[in-house]
């Protein structure tokens, strides 16, 4: 009787649950979280029963050419199905798979090529849905609010969409909603993620992202707080005033909502748009080199890192006194370094720099990274191969040779990757994923072997260093002293980087590069 009891009881709870989502979403199907899980699990078990059917019904010789074409294949259709699985749920599901397609140095190509269209072509919903949530959150409606609202969104993300819109003042606004079934379908989404990364790496016994679930499930509520960035977006802008060329959106706080933000709209071309910054003449070094230092100083500095720096998010342009602007988007995600990180992250720069492999080894392993891991970790730290952080990554030009050798390479240390990714500092993880994202605008503009990204980098180290050290000390003269010591290192660091610009690009270039 207890037994049936408890039954009827959950059978009803769940339908009652059922019943009440549905009604929360406007009826729809996708919204109930049994539905989107029973679909994560057909789509998981579909990829398993690809691969033991088309890949492993054999034994392959894993150098024989037909494998290698083969394996391909069934990654791609693998990736394909998983897309569609991601498109059709959207929400969180977005967020992970554009998680993937920044993973270069970890899945197959094929799994991150197919990703890749995630970061710019993410599902949309109808402007009606969106009113729906402006109206819950405000509590106002969008024919009150707004003189008028474009239906098509400037940029569509995995959490929310923007639009360009007038507000009944005249003032140009874009306008940043939150899918209505995102917040609702978060922590259930998140579970099902779970269970299916511990399913892909039965598939894959090599990929272990628990890692990246764990991330995930940190970050999210606070990627779901607009309120949050606004004050992100407000924190940065005050950090960096002294750049006249970095542009922050206002925000306008009594039209927002933990849903629903409304900023200034700020106009221009994405930074790897190299069709617009042709047409507007803008140099791609300007550009490479702001985003350097302004990422630098963050980094290595404020501590306080913008980490979703994917071409949509930022924007270049010129001013009407043609000075070449950079507009930082979408400030919902953060990383807070602590000052022993950004010290040990710097000297591990510096020892990079000064090929210094015992340093090298010791800071690494301040990170989280055992053994002779550090090698490794050096090599993901620099996007360049062993070969080249052991001759000086600021002494050698990043070539095409060097592209080729990582991608063929990396499958026969992806075990050791995913292990230095379960080792290392978690701090360190985002700021992983904002190098890679840099490193990709910086190849799309081709300016991969400006000296200036090492010099300003170098100088950042320094001074981070060193502020550390000063904060040790508690005399003035011996502060004093290591203010001295900081200023000799980078006017010694400003005439060696000189003579390297120097040697590579000759002197005019040297000092277009340098000033």
């Amino acid at each position: 009787m207890f037994k049936r009891l408890l039954t009827h009881s959950l059978l009803g709870a769940s339908v009652i649950g059922t019943a009440l989502s549905l009604r929360t979403n406007d009826y729809d199907l996708n919204s109930v979280g049994v539905i989107r899980l029973m679909r994560s699990a057909v789509a998981v078990v579909d990829v398993a029963l690809l691969y033991k059917q088309k890949l492993y019904y054999k034994d392959w010789d894993k150098n024989d050419p037909a494998y290698k074409a083969q394996k391909s294949k069934v990654h791609t259709l693998a990736a394909e199905r998983l897309l569609e699985l991601i498109c059709t749920n959207k929400g969180v599901y977005i967020k992970v798979g554009q998680h993937i397609g920044a993973l270069d140095y970890l899945l197959p190509k094929e799994f991150v090529q197919t990703m890749k269209v995630l970061h710019s072509n993410a599902p949309q919903n109808p402007v009606e849905d969106l009113f729906k949530v402006i109206k819950q959150d405000l509590n106002v409606n969008s024919e009150d609010m707004f003189e008028h609202f474009e239906k098509e969104p400037l940029g569509t993300a995995s959490l929310a969409q923007v639009h360009k819109a007038t507000l009944k003042t005249g003032e140009i606004v874009a306008v940043k909603v939150q899918h209505p079934y995102v917040k609702g379908n978060s922590r259930v989404d998140m579970k099902t993620m779970e269970v299916a990364v511990k399913v892909l790496a039965l598939i894959f016994p090599d990929f272990k992202v628990q890692w990246l679930v764990d991330e995930s499930k940190k970050n999210l509520p606070i990627e779901l707080d607009f309120l949050n960035e606004g004050r992100n977006a407000e924190k940065v802008a005050a950090q960096f005033d002294k750049y006249q060329w970095l542009r922050v959106p206002k925000i306008y706080w009594e039209l927002s909502s933990p849903r629903v933000l409304v900023m200034e709209y700020l106009e221009g071309g994405q930074v790897n748009d190299l069709k617009y910054i042709q047409n507007n003449n803008i140099d791609p070094l300007t550009i490479s080199n702001r985003l350097g230092q302004l990422y630098s100083e963050m980094i290595f500095n404020t501590g306080f890192v913008h980490s979703d720096p994917h071409p949509g998010n930022i924007l270049v342009r010129k001013d009407p006194k043609h000075a070449v602007e950079i507009i930082l988007l979408d400030h919902g995600l953060y990383a807070n370094l602590t000052d022993k990180f950004r010290f040990n992250y710097s000297k591990l720069w510096l020892s990079i720099l000064n090929v210094d492999r015992d340093s090298m080894q010791k800071y690494s392993e301040n990170l989280g990274i055992k053994g002779n891991l550090y090698g490794l970790f050096a090599c993901m730290v620099t996007g360049r191969p062993w070969e080249t952080v052991v001759r000086g990554v600021n002494k050698v030009k990043y070539t095409k040779e060097e592209k080729d050798t990582l991608q063929n390479n990396t499958s026969l240390v992806l075990p050791h990757i995913s292990d230095v990714l379960e080792q290392v500092d978690r701090q360190m993880l985002l700021i992983l994923k904002t190098n890679d994202l840099i490193r990709g605008i910086e190849s799309t503009l081709r300016t991969q072997n400006r000296m200036t990204a090492f010099w300003v980098m170098s100088k950042c180290c320094l001074h981070s260093s060193y502020s550390e050290e000063k904060s040790k000390r508690t005399t003035r003269t011996a502060r004093l002293a290591i203010i001295l010591r900081e200023k000799w290192e980078i006017f010694k660091l400003n005439i060696y980087y000189l003579y390297l610009s120097l040697i590579n690009f000759g002197l005019v270039a040297a000092f277009r590069e340098l000033l």
